[in-house]
Formats: C-alpha cells, structure tokens, sequence
C-alpha cells in the first residue's frame, strides 16, 4: 500500500467516524442528548484541571463559562468543525446547551477532537456569546486575568471582547493554514 493511499484510506476512515457518530447524536432523544452533553463537559473540565490546574480556580471565580466537544476534518482547501456543549452562568445558575459550526479555507489535511473552554467576563459578554452575536476570528495576543488577583490565566487566548479561550486537543493531528467562520450559538431542541 503506498503513503499517499493509506493517508486517504485514514482520512476517509475519520470523515465517516465523524459522520456517522454526528447521525447518532441526532437520533438520540433530548435527556440523552442532554445527558451526553453534561457527561463530556464534566470530562472537558476535568482534561482541562489536568493540563491547567489554575483554571478550576479562574472558573469558579468568572461570570460565566463554557465547554464545547469539537471534531474537525480538513482536506486539502475546505475544513468543517462541528460541537456540542454547555455554558454556565455562575452569577445566576443559568445553564444552556450549545452547537457550534465552523467552517474553514485554505491549506491543510488531518482531522481531530478537540475542547473548547470559553471564559467571559461579564454580562454583556455573557448575552452575546448565548444568542450567537460573538463573532470569532484568529486568536489575539492577549493573556487574561483571573479578575480575583489579578494573576493572569495560564493557556487562555483572547478569542473575543470579554471572552478567553482555552483549547484542549485530545486526538489527532491537523495540519493547516486557514480562514476560520465560527459560530456558536443555543440549541433551541435542547433548551426547551
């Protein structure tokens, strides 16, 4: 078998992993859904306590937060991501289930799962990111604070005004240079 033919062979194996597992979640009933959903935040935060032991801190101490469950496939010019999730209000115990889509051009092959762990600051920021007005683009150079003592949030990327984002990579690899569209917005099944 040769490099090229089995590079295809794995990528078309996790395109139809990715399909097939996304077909399931979509026939599974709403407490499933929602069961399946609050099992992997638990195990996003949990990842992420492990590779970030300061956040369980920075969490607790922020407004609101968030943990979307990610795969992304990339091949050659076009890139697709797909999520699900839940944000938090710590202020007012509100909970709401998540989706996420992005979509991607330019140079790249791989596919991978990924989490991602949205800190926002504040109210305003907190209304925008749940109704799907945050807009994001590439990650800014900026370090957040933990806003209690004014440490700064170790692994934490400015991805939006009042916003910070952690990433967790769990399998795969992804080669690209790309332009990202994400959205991420409520899921009006699970939210009824």
């Amino acid at each position: 078998m040769t490099k090229r033919f089995s590079i295809r062979l794995l990528l078309l194996t996790l395109i139809l992993t990715l399909a097939a597992s996304t077909a399931f979640a979509e026939k599974a009933s709403v407490e499933e859904q929602r069961a399946e959903i609050d099992r992997l935040h638990n195990q996003t935060l949990q990842r992420l306590y492990e590779k970030y032991p300061n956040a369980e801190r920075v969490i607790k101490n922020c407004y609101a937060y968030a943990t979307l469950s990610n795969s992304g496939v990339k091949v050659l010019l076009f890139g697709n991501a797909r999520g699900r999730g839940e944000a938090i209000n710590n202020e007012t115990g509100e909970k709401v289930y998540l989706r996420m889509r992005e979509g991607s051009v330019g140079l790249g092959v791989g596919a991978k799962e990924y989490d991602l762990i949205f800190l926002l600051r504040d109210k305003a920021a907190w209304d925008s990111f749940i109704v799907g007005k945050t807009r994001f683009g590439g990650a800014a150079g900026a370090s957040a604070t933990d806003g209690s003592s004014g440490g700064s949030v170790e692994g934490a990327e400015m991805a939006a005004e009042g916003v910070w984002v952690y990433q967790v990579t769990k399998k795969g690899i992804a080669l690209e240079a790309s332009l990202k569209g994400t959205k991420i917005y409520a899921d009006k099944k699970l939210n009824k």
